[in-house]
């Protein structure tokens, strides 16, 4: 059987304060930056109208963009989708939101009326278009919290009832450290908040959970192997046991997930995007941010019991 990281010896506590370093550099400017400009949210969320046209040659967007404004339809958005030739223009301002949902005339209809004036009426060819109004745009977005927050809080209560206080508490940060650097991902790279994007949130919470869990099972087994031997020699021996694992299981999904990228379409590029991440953080946070905040907790408030006073052996759960 092929066999990678066999018998491995790394201190990985060791490294905890590198980590911590690690995490401040890349979390810290986007705390600042999130409360001034915010996220970009897909219409699904604002409302609004989108439409998708095909240019037999690539188009001037500011042209595009132009004879939208001149036609009296507000500012809109514009982007490439895909191929050069294919755009696809966002109207989302208030007015347009608002215009939409009143029932006028369609929004879109408006947009490739005034496009086909300046193009012609074989200038492009319509392939979809999609209108949300303020109101399920604002029912998408509570309905997706409430979907995160019950994912969150679901992995909380079995990380609680699985293993004592000490290791869950360490598995609840280590998740929150997840998603709030996902968030920071998202932020960087401007990925637009969608569905899909929500979705790729929740199995990254999902994935760093479980990436936790199995590292503290080796942890858990091997305290009550050794109960002599240091917190802090077992941590490194059960990460080290466990390396093998990890990395087998994340580099096999990362390779689904880079294929996704590159040849999955601009539709799901950003939910394989936010998972290729996911999967990078979720592995780090397992082995640099939860084991060594187990080791913490446990220093900061050692258990005792009356027949093995500061015994290192956890709770278990039948």
């Amino acid at each position: 059987m092929f066999r990678i990281l066999h018998n491995t010896s790394f201190d990985f506590v060791r490294q905890w304060r590198l980590a911590l370093i690690t995490v401040v550099v890349f979390v810290v400017p986007a705390i600042v930056l999130i409360p001034i400009s915010g996220f970009n949210y897909s219409i699904e969320f604002t409302g609004g109208t989108e439409l998708r046209l095909l240019f037999p040659q690539a188009p001037d967007v500011a042209d595009v963009r132009a004879s939208i404004a001149d036609a009296g339809l507000g500012e809109a958005e514009i982007t490439t989708f895909g191929s050069p030739n294919e755009i696809r223009i966002r109207a989302q301002d208030k007015a347009q939101v608002e215009q939409q949902a009143s029932g006028a005339t369609n929004v879109a209809d408006q947009i490739e009326t005034a496009l086909r004036a300046r193009y012609g009426a074989e200038g492009f060819t319509r392939l979809g278009s999609e209108a949300i109004g303020p109101r399920v745009g604002e029912e998408l977005r509570r309905n997706a919290i409430i979907a995160t927050l019950i994912a969150f809080g679901l992995t909380l209560i079995y990380i609680s009832w699985r293993f004592e206080w000490r290791f869950a508490v360490a598995a609840i940060l280590g998740t929150l450290h997840d998603t709030l650097a996902t968030m920071v991902f998202i932020k960087y790279l401007n990925i637009e908040i969608s569905l899909f994007v929500v979705g790729g949130i929740l199995t990254v919470i999902g994935y760093s959970m479980n990436d936790t869990v199995v590292v503290f099972d080796r942890i858990r087994e091997n305290l009550r192997l050794n109960r002599k031997k240091p917190l802090r020699d077992t941590i490194n021996a059960s990460v080290n046991e466990t390396l093998p694992r990890t990395i087998m299981t994340g580099t096999t999904t990362l390779g689904a997930l880079i294929a996704m990228i590159f040849l999955g379409g601009e539709v799901i590029r950003p939910f394989a995007l936010i998972l290729t991440f996911g999967i990078v953080v979720g592995t780090f946070s397992s082995i640099w941010v939860a084991a060594p905040l187990v080791l913490w907790i446990e220093r900061k408030y050692p258990r005792e019991t009356d027949a093995t006073p500061h015994s290192r052996v956890p709770a278990t759960r039948a």
